[in-house]
């Protein structure tokens, strides 16, 4: 549930906070006074794409942070999935713009605005009048069918979408193999000459790294014997070497340790010494009879680099990147050397998992086609309630095996009739705004029932409509807000006397600054507020009268 706004600098806000409720949460207000502004806030905080000028003219920055409650395991298991902590079972979006850039958080971690997409998706459904049109769009009808399928259904469509992957790779290979076919006698020389090229060298993983490293010592030989020598000197047993001097500092504390006992520690520490030292002079000897290196050792360690390091500037950085290229390389050239049969088993490869995805696309078909004719059934039932009362409705699933495609070989369209004896039409021949404004409305209630998401917002879902049809539309969506938090911007009383918590918008000049301000009404500020909405001029006492008498009606009515 959503239960607060914050906006900061947005638009004409300069900053309001809105604590919403469970059930219906309605926002009117004067035409042009801001209530879409506050959707787009909220959009905004979803990650929805906004101009630059959403920041105030006087502001260095816009913000828009919403607070929801978690109350799904869809939800919890998307936090663990994106590894954002979860306190309290709270939700803070967050997302500020400052010159330009974007700053998006969940639960104060920074993230991108496709995280935030993702996690909205399943918090909050927003339907504005830009999807009043895309209704009347065919390719959202597919869309819109697939979201109700059952989780088998869901499952193999995602099947279908990888398995569709691997048959275009398959004809893409086979286009690319004929394509070259003209070439072949010229490619396969080339591929043996670069296999022969590669095995000649026989090359061994990690040869390359000892090499480098051998050649380095080589290269610099006389620097490390000169050092070592000096080393070997300085702490040998010879002249005035180290060892020469502890030696005899051994040898004068054993002659002390006989007259007195404190000093066998000391001794034994630097007898302890004197033997590491020795183990050390052994150690750097060998060492420095090892530094001998001729030059034909140094010129194959040399030749040996320029070879690998020339096959590394062709085939790969590494060996390992090498020889990975040369199983390739044999590959090609098995094909090329048998390529009639390369090309017979690559089309039927391709002809199997065609026949493997038809098997797919038909059972997603049928899935699709009892899915429809189910949710036909509950949109015409929704239309007759919003005062469709001779219409007839079908979501149309027709299949064509030659139309093969990620999501399936089915074309997904829905069909409407609204007068008696009339033959199903598509939708964008037939629905007027305000039958489109009524039909998504079914849909989106018949929906409603069928997901886990908690907040549906409607930003003027009434365009269009009036009269007894606007009183069964406010009757519909309070039934929705039973199940559902509601949070709408609406033009017509009817929809706003359903109101649990009911907000005016209002727009005025403070220090030559137009600022947009919300209200949260109390009971007879809500009848005032409709007496408005009825009477768009003068306020008489009928229509007093007639907005305390819609108030007590829909007080009933959601009772």
């Amino acid at each position: 549930m959503l239960q607060s706004i914050h906006v900061k600098n947005f638009a004409l806000i300069d900053e309001v906070e809105i604590d919403l409720t469970k059930g219906l949460n309605a926002i009117t207000g004067e035409t042009g006074a801001g209530k879409s502004i506050i959707i787009d806030a909220v959009n905004f905080a979803l990650g929805k794409r906004m101009p630059k000028d959403v920041v105030r003219d006087d502001a260095d920055y816009a913000l828009s942070e919403l607070v929801f409650t978690v109350e799904s395991d869809a939800v919890r298991n998307k936090l663990n999935e994106l590894d954002i902590e979860n306190e309290d079972d709270l939700i803070i979006l967050s997302r500020k713009i400052v010159n330009g850039r974007n700053t998006c958080k969940i639960n104060g971690e920074s993230v991108t605005t496709g995280t935030l997409k993702q996690l909205s998706s399943l918090l909050i459904d927003i339907h504005g009048q830009h999807e009043h049109q895309s209704l009347l769009n065919k390719s959202a009808h597919m869309e819109l069918l697939d979201s109700c399928l059952d989780d088998d259904g869901k499952t193999l469509l995602l099947d279908i979408s990888e398995k569709y992957k691997e048959y275009s790779k398959l004809q893409t290979e086979l286009r690319d193999a004929l394509n070259l076919d003209a070439g072949r006698e010229r490619d396969m020389e080339f591929a043996a000459f670069e296999i022969k090229e590669i095995k000649d060298a026989k090359l061994i993983p990690g040869e390359d790294e000892e090499l480098e490293n051998l050649y380095s010592k080589m290269s610099n030989a006389k620097k490390i014997a000169e050092s070592v020598t000096q080393a070997h000197r300085m702490t040998g047993y010879d002249g005035e070497g180290a060892g020469s001097t502890i030696g005899r500092a051994v040898s004068l504390l054993k002659n002390a340790s006989s007259y007195d006992s404190n000093v066998n520690d000391m001794l034994s520490m630097l007898t302890d010494i004197d033997s590491i030292l020795n183990e050390f002079n052994k150690s750097i000897a060998d060492y420095e009879e090892s530094l001998s290196f001729s030059e034909e050792e140094f010129s194959e360690c040399e030749s040996r680099l320029n070879l690998i390091n020339g096959l590394k500037s062709k085939y790969g950085n590494t060996i390992e990147e090498i020889l990975s290229y040369l199983e390739k390389r044999e590959a090609d050239l098995l094909k090329y050397e048998d390529y009639d049969s390369y090309i017979s088993k690559l089309k039927k490869t391709i002809s199997e998992s065609k026949n493997e995805m038809l098997n797919m696309c038909m059972n997603l078909s049928n899935k699709r086609i009892n899915t429809a004719k189910k949710l036909s059934a509950d949109i015409k039932d929704a239309l007759m309630y919003l005062n469709f009362l001779d219409a007839n409705f079908e979501i149309s699933v027709l299949s064509d095996e030659d139309n093969i495609s990620g999501k399936g070989f089915d074309s997904v369209e829905m069909l409407i009739s609204t007068n008696p004896g009339e033959r199903l039409k598509p939708l964008q021949d037939v629905a007027s705004g305000g039958e489109v404004s009524r039909i998504m409305l079914a849909i989106k209630s018949v929906l409603a029932d069928r997901d886990n998401i908690d907040t549906l917002i409607f930003d003027e879902i009434d365009t269009g409509i009036s009269g007894r049809t606007a009183q069964k539309v406010s009757e519909k969506i309070s039934i929705i807000s039973k199940e559902h938090q509601v949070l709408l911007v609406t033009h017509l009383p009817q929809i706003a006397a359903m109101a649990d918590t009911h907000f005016e918008i209002s727009k005025a000049a403070t220090d030559g600054r137009t600022v947009t301000s919300v209200k949260e009404l109390t009971e007879d500020e809500q009848v005032n507020e409709l007496a408005r909405m009825l009477s768009g001029a003068e306020i008489t006492d009928s229509v007093m009268q007639s907005a305390r008498e819609m108030k007590q009606l829909a007080n009933e009515i959601k009772s």
